[in-house]
């Protein structure tokens, strides 16, 4: 009986599309799906809105309320200028960034955007072409603007499309404003109440200007400039995977003084149908196999490639015995975070202010080395908008050095406020230049660091539900882990659970409960064993997925010894995923 009154509920919400002022086009598309006999795209198309998660909104390209198409980003852009009229009423004039990737309706999204937009009477700065997200990022905070979008649905695949909203901080929306967006979004009940109709006025083209002072700011950070200098020759692959990379990263790759930039031609081409790979994702081993086979033929050291909006960053490093081996996000973050610390502190720059920040599923190394080096760290849900929200409120009290997330994403400087793999991409260069100067590769920097602070091996594990049907399974996934909770995890007893979404946590040890302090709830479980491992559960907020990160440890004192913990790390991940049946 469900089923029936979903399937009516959704036929009358298609139909109202048919009756209302849509294009021809996306009528006959609705048309299509109401006169097919199987419903299931039916449903999935209309039986919700598209909402922001932790990345925005995000969603398959085509007709309907849950689909990204003119009207959905058309009620989503008009939603947010009416907010941004509310909370700025005493300005003169509100500002807007519009950007876009290279995926499929991504300008045409734009364009209308900016239409909307210089429709309400905003000032509208929209970038020539395709560019990186943290450049739309960055230009939010340098033009003065109140807000700013970057359409997008970043690794996903190709059928999807999205939408990122910024805030006057250069960062994603945050609560409340990202609820009260949607309270307004969901007020236009009629396509009539867009403003489709542009002001081309009030809208003015930008790129080459912002891209050389975008760069300028990546120049800054450099640590090691001694060390490019004596090592600018070492070779290394880029690739932007079809996307945006390409337009800074080699740019910037050269402002910072390496000149053996080697890139992959066949994906330099810049397409929405990313036609070299399954997916565009940099965790995707896949995506990056093109560029490490132009690194095998050149010999080149370094591999590195960006998603379509230019914000993560994969990696790959050659090992001991010359073999290509892809750096995870944990790793990268290691490598990133010790490098900053280390270096800083070679070079008298920690001042006892210093700060970094990871997000909860990400390794627990990293609080090792911060600690040891007397630097504070702080814990953030997942989605750079928690990162850039910490950033912001310590701007006055603390220095923030850089933070990042396992998600291949990592920011070292706090001109952009969100992830950036364009300077990403120069600090990984920069710290192998480091790293060559001392007389090491980065397989050896990274080793080092687990000799030193403890071996850590993370596996994040991604079970895909789709549609209505998925999204029930991963809710009564997430019920029956808090009905039953875990006791044991690799054979080792459990000692602390934390639940995100009661902000509460049970440690087991001291027999007590412990109020979690974060900004807000969240729909994540953690569970902490005796001897340090740690497992994390939670629904994506961007895909139709439910994730698992594990994480365990182990000692080694050589080099030798860290195959052996690799071995046993190995054994516990997987007597942990027989556990838990993925």
């Amino acid at each position: 009986m469900e089923e029936e009154t979903l399937l009516a509920q959704v036929t009358d919400k298609a139909m109202s599309w048919l009756k209302g002022n849509y294009d021809a086009e996306t009528k006959s598309e609705v048309q299509r799906l109401l006169d097919s006999e199987d419903k299931s795209k039916l449903i999935d198309a209309f039986y919700k809105d598209l909402e922001f998660g932790t990345g925005g909104l995000r969603g398959i390209m085509g007709a309907g309320s849950n689909r990204m198409n003119i009207y959905t980003v058309g009620s989503a852009t008009q939603g947010l200028s009416n907010y941004l009229q509310k909370e700025f009423s005493g300005l003169d004039e509100i500002k807007v960034v519009i950007g876009h990737d290279c995926r499929n309706n991504s300008r045409r999204f734009a364009e209308i955007s900016a239409d909307i937009f210089s429709a309400n009477g905003f000032k509208v700065y929209l970038f020539e072409d395709l560019r990186p997200t943290p450049e739309v990022s960055y230009a939010i905070r340098k033009l003065g603007c109140q807000s700013g979008i970057m359409i997008t649905a970043s690794h996903n695949p190709k059928e999807y499309n999205g939408y990122k909203a910024y805030w006057n901080d250069g960062a994603q929306v945050l609560g409340p404003h990202d609820k009260n967006i949607i309270a307004e979004v969901n007020r236009i009940t009629s396509v009539d109440d867009i403003r489709f109709k542009g002001n081309k006025n009030l809208i003015e083209i930008i790129g080459k200007d912002m891209d050389k002072a975008f760069i300028d700011e990546v120049k800054k950070l450099v640590l090691s400039p001694e060390s490019i200098d004596r090592q600018n020759d070492i070779k290394m692959v880029f690739t932007p995977i079809h996307g945006t990379g390409g337009t800074l990263v080699p740019d910037a790759l050269k402002a910072a003084g390496f000149t053996n930039i080697i890139r992959v031609p066949e994906q330099d081409v810049i397409s929405g149908d990313f036609p070299t790979v399954v997916s565009p994702n940099p965790e995707e081993p896949a995506a990056l196999d093109m560029a490490i086979r132009k690194a095998i033929e050149t010999g080149a050291e370094l591999v590195m490639a960006t998603d379509p909006d230019g914000d993560r960053i994969g990696t790959a490093i050659r090992d001991e015995e010359g073999n290509f081996m892809l750096v995870n996000g944990n790793q990268t973050m290691l490598i990133y975070l010790y490098y900053l610390m280390t270096r800083r502190e070679e070079l008298g720059l920690l001042t006892g202010k210093e700060f970094v920040v990871k997000t909860i599923v990400t390794t627990e190394l990293v609080k090792e080395i911060a600690v040891r080096k007397g630097i504070e760290i702080f814990d953030c849900y997942t989605g750079f908008k928690w990162i850039a929200d910490i950033i912001r409120k310590n701007e006055d009290i603390r220095k923030y050095i850089g933070g990042g997330e396992e998600s291949y994403g990592f920011l070292a400087g706090d001109f952009v406020r969100d992830k950036d793999s364009v300077s990403a991409c120069t600090l990984f260069a920069e710290i192998a230049a480091w790293a060559k100067d001392k007389g090491k590769t980065m397989y050896q920097l990274l080793q080092d660091i687990y000799l030193e602070y403890g071996y850590s091996k993370e596996v994040g594990i991604s079970l895909v539900r789709k549609g209505k049907e998925g999204a029930d399974e991963i809710e009564s996934m997430m019920k029956n882990f808090r009905s039953n909770p875990m006791a044991t995890l690799g054979g080792s007893p459990v000692t602390l659970v934390k639940d995100f979404a009661k902000l509460e946590a049970i440690d087991y040890v001291r027999d007590e409960q412990i109020v979690l302090e974060m900004p807000t709830t969240s729909n994540v479980l953690q569970y902490f064993t005796e001897e340090g491992t740690k497992l994390s559960v939670r629904p994506s907020g961007t895909e139709p997925k439910i994730k698992f990160y594990i994480e365990v440890h182990s000692t080694a004192k050589s080099r030798e010894e860290l195959v052996q913990a690799e071995s046993e790390a190995n054994g516990k991940i997987n007597l942990i995923r027989q556990e838990l049946g993925i």
